[in-house]
């Protein structure tokens, strides 16, 4: 394949079609790349190959990227997945349990009736014998069956590495604070762990000259999330048309802060388009590589629709 063409959405792997973009080429790329929970884009990734993925593309944007660019990976830095390896241990929360039965009951019947085994002990105290276990060993059982434990971890390290690796720098790193889409769920009442209010911003630079312009911005825009650290964006709480969108906003203040006019600004994992709908208001050329056909065409409707009030020429390939 020739190189790619800029001002439109491809169909396919970024693993493969980010070879073909022209060397020396990129200002900035802009992506969040699958957070690995799950959806239907990512149903049949492990931790290890979704992993791998992640390497590849940043390895590949040294080549593509121009000296002095940026490569900023908007992620959340927590993750939690399910894992074989995990302990099969739940937290015990007596406000969620359906049985008044308890340990010290369980503990009780047991010093009466040392000769019962588990079935006998759950016939006494008219529960299941998974309550006698719950109970006893804190086991994670659902539907009698021991289900994996679910493992937390920080991807922003593995980040910093793999972009280290492939001669990227770590530049800076922006948090996000949005509000909590999901103060509501069943997932934050059940356990201790905190609602998810932020994700991360990283920002990664190839080595090279580049231009601090002042211009980007007014002189508001500086002071009021230009020098800041935390930006408070609300989430885009309407996911009706993909599983994973950001806001129009995010991707504005990454294009405005780290691109100028009529620069070539990537995203690899284009989605429903947002990177490049901004990429095309703000007076930016893009290039989306989206894998699924059907995010691909939204893609390409939403950036036709954008370019209707520009006199840009589009097309999906």
């Amino acid at each position: 394949m020739c190189c790619l063409e800029v001002n439109r959405v491809y169909c396919g792997d970024s693993r493969e079609l980010l070879n073909s973009i022209e060397p020396n080429s990129l200002a900035l790329s802009f992506w969040s790349p699958p957070y690995f929970l799950g959806k239907d884009y990512e149903e049949d990734a492990t931790y290890e190959s979704w992993q791998d993925m992640l390497k590849k593309v940043i390895e590949l944007h040294y080549n593509i990227l121009k000296p002095g660019g940026f490569m900023v990976i908007n992620i959340a830095d927590i993750l939690s997945f399910q894992d074989e390896k995990m302990p099969r241990i739940m937290g015990l929360n007596p406000s969620n349990q359906k049985c008044a039965v308890t340990r010290e009951m369980i503990l009780k019947a047991r010093s009466e009736h040392p000769d019962y085994n588990r079935d006998q002990l759950a016939e006494l105290l008219n529960c299941s014998e998974q309550t006698i276990d719950r109970r006893m060993n804190g086991n994670n059982i659902r539907g009698g069956r021991y289900a994996p434990g679910t493992h937390v971890k920080l991807v922003g390290g593995n980040l910093e590495q793999y972009a280290y690796e492939a001669g990227l720098f770590l530049y800076d790193k922006r948090i996000w604070k949005k509000d909590p889409a999901w103060a509501n769920s069943r997932w934050t009442t059940n356990t201790l762990k905190a609602v998810s209010e932020t994700e991360d911003i990283y920002v990664f630079w190839k080595p090279g000259e580049y231009v601090v312009n002042r211009d980007r911005l007014s002189s508001e825009e500086w002071k009021e999330w230009g020098y800041r650290q935390i930006w408070e964006i609300p989430s885009v709480r309407a996911n009706d048309v993909h599983q994973a969108m950001f806001p129009k906003e995010l991707a504005r203040r990454v294009i405005r802060l780290y691109s100028d006019k009529n620069d070539i600004v990537l995203d690899p994992f284009l989605g429903s388009g947002t990177t490049a709908i901004v990429a095309i208001e703000e007076g930016r050329r893009f290039i989306g590589v989206e894998l699924m056909e059907k995010y691909a065409e939204l893609a390409t409707k939403n950036v036709n629709r954008a370019k209707s009030v520009l006199s840009f020429d589009f097309a999906f390939d």
